[in-house]
């Protein structure tokens, strides 16, 4: 195990994902191969600042690898998420819009893993923000084992129903393995 980075370096990636397992071990697998990736690639993460499911896998393999690992979690979360303390940087904050503000001025590019309710709305709330020019930094979408597949097909149906701009919806970009998306992310 390498020693922890406390110094954050020159670029970071905000990481979306779920405070669960998932049903397939390929989750956990892939966000511990990002949590490896973003370390020896010198890239920090930041996340929801959790010590739980898929958060968790990728702040320790991070960690382990001796990377730079930036928490961001809201009290409400602290005691029900079991907030990681062992990580770099912990910041405790006020809301869960709060997170998100501070996530998205930390970061230079937004990656998605397997999540839920939470990691949907981290995500929209990003690219809402993006198409409102608040921001123009990439967001990719890893869609482990398919798992994003019938929302992707979603978004293109919103495109063919005149809900959601083309131009728009390619500022959602997607990897199906963790090099391609640090090579969407330009991090490679």
């Amino acid at each position: 195990m390498s020693t922890p980075s406390l110094t954050p370096p020159s670029r970071s990636i905000a990481v979306f994902c779920a405070s669960a397992e998932g049903a397939h071990p390929i989750y956990r697998t892939v966000a511990e191969e990002l949590g490896t990736a973003l370390a020896t690639r010198n890239i920090g993460l930041i996340y929801g600042g959790a010590k739980v499911g898929l958060m968790q896998a990728v702040a320790d393999a991070t960690l382990a690898a001796g990377g730079h690992v930036t928490g961001v979690i809201p009290h409400v979360l602290v005691d029900l998420e079991v907030a990681h303390h062992g990580i770099s940087q912990l910041h405790v904050v006020d809301t869960m819009h709060t997170r998100k503000a501070l996530m998205s001025e930390k970061a230079n590019a937004f990656l998605v893993l397997p999540g839920g309710f939470g990691t949907l709305e981290e995500m929209f709330e990003i690219l809402a923000w993006q198409t409102l020019k608040l921001h123009s930094k990439p967001t990719v979408l890893l869609n482990v084992n398919g798992f994003y597949d019938q929302l992707l097909g979603f978004l293109d149906h919103a495109v063919t129903e005149g809900m959601l701009k083309s131009k728009n919806r390619t500022n959602l970009f997607v990897a199906t393995t963790v090099d391609e998306a640090l090579q969407l992310l330009q991090f490679a």
